[in-house]
């Protein structure tokens, strides 16, 4: 062995292994192995905000293994992904194994396929300082402000909170949105139709759009509706104009991070972490039958609608062979990236076009398969025609002696060449159209001056509606529009704010609780720059400038740090003595050594119940959950319950007399051989339904690898 090969994950490792064959070591370092310490700061402040990175307690071994394949090889290459994380791991890895300059060097793919893996394997290069040095200046950032600003929520709303940069404006955002609810005020208005009819017998529906002579009235009461309903009944209807055009729509481009994030939540209900997660496993490699292991995505973390001519030339090939010439537009479409982006990699698109859903569909779970195939319709629709309809827009006058003269408006449209949607439309366009009347009219024939046959008034009162709260893909793209975050950090600040429990989910809906309204009250009064859209956006603009070596990362620092610490000592004396706690949740579980009714706290394993007798009463006990089925043991109730560490497990509702317990989760459905609660087992290595009972022994396999008694 001459050659390693260091790659974040076990997955990339091998399906690189298969594409460098002979020669090469390829193994995974498994993310970070060194980072700030957890129990400190970690960050000097006094010396010039010097970092102290430590190598991870629980990577020590895995870092002595690594060092001992570096030792014994020739040539090290640090494969890690093409970001800032990335460069930062392989950083890491150069000082914690030692490897001298001469012999490691930093490769990067931003595919995964045969023909990038080798071309960036002969093209090594040195580890970009500067893609370091803005990795640093984020991670100092948000430490300084989380282990700086948490204590002050400690002393004022309640221990164990923390906050964050990204994560404080995230919630403001949020709870802004939830505020605008609140103080909607409904304002009234009416729709008002009539049904037409023709000479031929076929039927118009027209909405009022205007007394004759004004752009638009709006009618905002049930009088204005009923003086509009006196002068259309019985009114001499006919058409005062037609407009006939024919509109292009042109394809959505293809996927960036936020983009793909937004349109799996929309279609499919997934959160931003899953979609994510299965992007990386797609982007990593998976097992394809006699192709094996296969990298099937481009780098997921991107803002760069920038695609490759070779990529594109796949696709034209591709769409001619499946739709024919004239479903290509006239020239190859470029796409133009926001201002900024930085347009480090391609926007994300099949790694392979040729690998079509239909071939992999056998291969991939259901939710793989689900984001492969959003990946590859919407990169291939990219590169298609408009599609194209004919529009007509008809105005109709409404005439009655002694009645101010009306117009009344319908339009429709027919799709006369499907384009780019014969293969995919975008869930916003498809929203869209089904939202718009004139989109789905079907209006017959109709000439200028043709009189029409009045048949019917309808009119119906309306509300104005508040303003929605935002899902996760409307958040990200909320974020997205401020310039907060990048790529790599939309996921993870919503999964933040979600596990801390300043937002909760609402159905699809996110709303701030009790406890993240107090938290951003208290820091627009105290910290306002920490919260403010623009400050937070100027600070990411910053960091991207440090990215390409235009400014030094402590000097962004040194200039946060003047101003965050005259905020923060004059917050911890304005806030002295102050409490906003939230109001406990009160239960309907009376406490057994007292009586009180128990209520809701959050602890450093999550929520439980307590006497709010306390300290006189000091009673808690844990929230119990019941799950689907029964204990196979003895047919008691299944339940959701936590260990000390915090993970969650089932037992017995009989405990202790049933000591039944497992880690994975009963289902509903029964074992088909005894009729007891089946249960499902979900690791990297097994998936399996299987039946608990000692006696029993029934199992299926569903993924992973075969368990020993094999499948049912």
């Amino acid at each position: 062995m001459k050659k390693l090969v260091i790659v974040e994950s076990p997955s990339k490792a091998k399906t690189i292994e298969k594409y460098l064959g002979r020669g090469y070591k390829v193994v995974a370092s498994m993310g970070h192995v060194m980072d700030l310490p957890r129990s400190v700061l970690g960050v000097d402040i006094e010396h010039d905000f010097e970092p102290k990175y430590l190598p991870m307690k629980d990577k020590k071994p895995l870092i002595k293994e690594l060092a001992a394949l570096a030792k014994a090889s020739d040539k090290v290459f640090l494969a890690t992904d093409p970001d800032r994380e990335g460069e930062a791991i392989s950083w890491h890895l150069e000082r914690a194994l030692k490897l001298p300059p001469e012999k490691a060097s930093r490769v990067t793919f931003n595919e995964i396929t045969e023909k990038t893996v080798k071309a960036g394997i002969a093209a090594p290069r040195a580890i970009d300082k500067d893609l370091v040095d803005a990795y640093q200046a984020r991670r100092v950032l948000d430490r300084i402000v989380g282990y700086k600003l948490s204590p002050v929520l400690w002393h004022t709303v309640r221990k164990g909170l923390s906050a964050g940069r990204v994560q404080s404006v995230a919630v403001r955002i949020v709870v802004l949105r939830e505020r605008e609810i609140k103080d909607f005020k409904p304002k009234e208005f009416w729709n008002i139709y009539v049904v037409l009819e023709t000479a031929g017998k076929e039927t118009v529906r027209a909405k009022f759009k205007s007394y004759l002579g004004e752009e638009k009235t709006e009618i905002g009461s049930k009088e204005q509706a009923e003086e509009v309903e006196r002068a259309s009944v019985g009114a001499a209807y006919r058409v005062k104009d037609i407009k006939r055009a024919q509109k292009h729509r042109r394809p959505a481009p293809p996927f960036i991070t936020s983009t793909l994030q937004q349109e799996a939540s929309r279609r499919y209900g997934f959160s931003s972490r899953k979609t994510m997660m299965l992007a990386q496993n797609l982007y990593e490699g998976v097992a394809l039958g006699e192709r094996g292991m296969t990298g099937l995505i481009t780098y997921m973390r991107t803002d760069s609608l920038r695609l490759s001519a070779e990529s594109v030339a796949a696709a034209h090939d591709l769409i001619r062979a499946q739709y024919g010439d004239k479903f290509l537009p006239a020239s190859p479409r470029v796409y133009k990236s926001k201002g900024n982006a930085q347009d480090a990699h391609e926007a994300i698109r099949p790694a392979n076009p040729a690998i079509t859903p239909e071939e992999t569909k056998p291969f991939l779970s259901a939710d793989q398969q689900k984001i492969y195939k959003l990946i590859w319709d919407r990169f291939t629709a990219s590169q298609m025609a408009d599609a194209v309809y004919d529009t007509v827009s008809v105005d109709i006058l409404a005439e009655k002696p002694g009645e101010r003269a009306l117009e009344y408006h319908t339009s429709g449209s027919v799709k006369v060449f499907a384009g780019y949607t014969a293969l995919y439309e975008d869930t916003r366009e498809a929203e869209k159209t089904d939202a718009d009347d004139d989109e789905k009219n079907e209006l017959p024939a109709l000439k200028e001056g043709e009189a029409l046959a009045y048949r019917s008034f309808e009119k119906q009162q309306k509300f104005t509606q508040p303003p929605l709260r935002y899902t996760e893909a409307t958040l990200i793209r909320a974020l997205e529009e401020n310039g907060i975050g990048r790529p790599s950090t939309y996921a993870p600040t919503i999964g933040t704010i979600l596990d801390r429990e300043y937002v909760e989910k609402d159905g699809r809906y996110l709303k701030p609780t009790e406890l993240g309204s107090i938290v951003t009250e208290l820091m627009e009064k105290h910290f306002a720059d920490i919260v403010n859209t623009e400050f937070t956006a100027n600070m990411e603009t910053q960091l991207d400038r440090v990215s390409e070596g235009e400014e030094a990362w402590k000097e962004v620092i040194r200039t946060f740090w003047s101003g965050f610490s005259q905020t923060l000592e004059k917050a911890d004396k304005d806030l002295e003595g102050v409490k906003m706690t939230p109001a406990d949740e009160v239960t309907d579980i009376p406490c057994e050594k007292c009586g009180r009714l128990m209520v809701v706290k959050t602890g450093r394993f999550g929520k439980f119940l307590a006497c709010p007798g306390y300290p006189a009463c000091k009673n808690t006990k844990s929230i119990v959950v019941e799950t689907a089925g029964n204990c196979p043991l003895c047919g008691g109730k299944m339940l959701e319950k936590k260990s000390k560490s915090g993970a969650k497990y089932y037992g017995c509702e009989n405990f202790p007399t049933c000591g039944f317990m497992s880690w994975d989760l009963p289902v509903k459905d029964t074992c088909p051989q005894c009729g007891r609660t089946l249960f499902k087992k979900s690791t990297r290595a097994e998936k399996k339904i299987y039946c608990a009972h000692p006696d029993c022994g029934y199992e299926v396999v569903t993924g992973g690898y075969l368990s020993k008694k094999g499948k049912a």
